[in-house]
């Protein structure tokens, strides 16, 4: 085997794993985005919740937690269950 051979062995060997660490960051980076957004569910959840229990709901109150709990369980049927 020459040098050249060599050579282009570990450039494909270098770019097969540049290749796999950048689709690992890309899935940990969308991971992160997910949880991000089921917090921000769960911060509308609990707004609506506490609007609701205080005696201030508007007519939308009920129709927003019923979205935000449905959102929830979609989230957690890809993701697995939310971390308390």
């Amino acid at each position: 085997m020459g040098i050249l051979d060599k050579v282009k062995e570990q450039a494909t060997v270098a770019a097969a794993a540049a290749k796999e660490a950048a689709q690992k960051g890309q899935a940990k980076v969308e991971e992160v985005q997910a949880k991000r957004a089921a917090d921000a569910v769960l911060r509308d959840l609990g707004y609506a919740l506490y609007l609701e229990k205080t005696g201030r709901a508007t007519a939308s109150s009920e129709a927003n937690i019923v979205a935000c709990v449905e959102t929830l369980r979609e989230y957690e049927s890809e993701h697995g269950p939310l971390d308390a």
